[in-house]
């Protein structure tokens, strides 16, 4: 029995090595992971949630059936394994909790790995908050210092009122927080993601490539703060207005998709 037994070991961890390393070869050939999707006892929403995500979140109904079903594994997953804190008497509802990580879903759909843990808690505020960071007033903000990320709802769900002016408060700092993940992970999406935001640096650093993104006033002027806000700046326009995003600049667009490895359907 015990010879069996190490035999299967050896069998089982033998076939996990050679998959990894078709898995990186495949990666490397095509910049993209070789499977996303694989639940072998997928989660449900509540129905509740599930109507809250059909009637609130777009996105959500843009997938095909097969994909609605991987979109709410996520999203329940994501509900499960975060803590989810309401502040100045705030109590966090079931619609905060699926539109926030209906939000983070969507910025990593295409990706395998799809979870963070570099937060461990969302914090939600009725309005802009007083933060002792830097002793100013924000509508939100990624702490990895305390591991957590923080929302005003007001500006939250203010970002999804307007779904096409590129300002959304819940994809600008999961963003953040996705960046972070990259420089802190080696998994294959981390991996991805990071080679891509290198070549997307050196392309707009570029100085006839600079100019043009400036001139074209497409990218609100806060993109150009450093590297980390031009990021979240282009993944909100990513998600917002990507028909004059892959207009005014395809070869970005193009590079986008395959960092988050996912193609926009609008």
């Amino acid at each position: 029995m015990e010879n069996i037994l190490i035999t299967v070991f050896v069998v089982v961890f033998i076939a996990l090595l050679f998959f990894r390393v078709v898995e990186q070869g495949y990666i490397a050939f095509f910049n993209r992971p070789l499977y996303i999707h694989f639940y072998p006892f997928p989660k449900k929403l509540k129905r509740v949630q599930r109507k809250i995500l059909r009637k609130q979140f777009a996105f959500y109904n843009t997938l095909t059936v097969k994909d609605k079903v991987y979109f709410e594994y996520r999203v329940a997953e994501f509900i499960d394994e975060y803590d989810f804190i309401g502040k100045e008497g705030l109590i966090v509802t079931d619609e905060m909790k699926v539109l926030v990580a209906s939000t983070s879903t969507m910025l990593t759909f295409g990706m395998k790995h799809y979870l963070y843990d570099v937060f461990e808690r969302i914090i939600i505020y009725p309005g802009e908050y007083y933060s002792t960071v830097n002793d100013e007033y924000h509508k939100g903000e990624f702490n990895p210092m305390v591991k957590a990320i923080a929302f005003s709802w007001k500006d939250f769900q203010e970002g999804y009122s307007i779904d096409n002016d590129n300002h959304n408060l819940g994809l600008h700092e999961f963003a953040h927080a996705l960046n972070f993940q990259a420089m802190k992970s080696n998994n294959s999406s981390m991996t991805i993601f990071s080679d891509m935001f290198k070549e997307i640096l050196q392309d707009i650093h570029h100085p006839p490539n600079a100019k043009r993104l400036v001139e074209s006033d497409y990218f609100r002027i806060y993109a150009y703060t450093n590297k980390y806000e031009f990021l979240a700046v282009v993944l909100e326009h990513f998600f917002e207005t990507p028909n004059r995003f892959k207009q005014e600049f395809p070869e970005l667009f193009h590079k986008v998709e395959l960092m988050i490895n996912f193609k926009e359907r609008r």
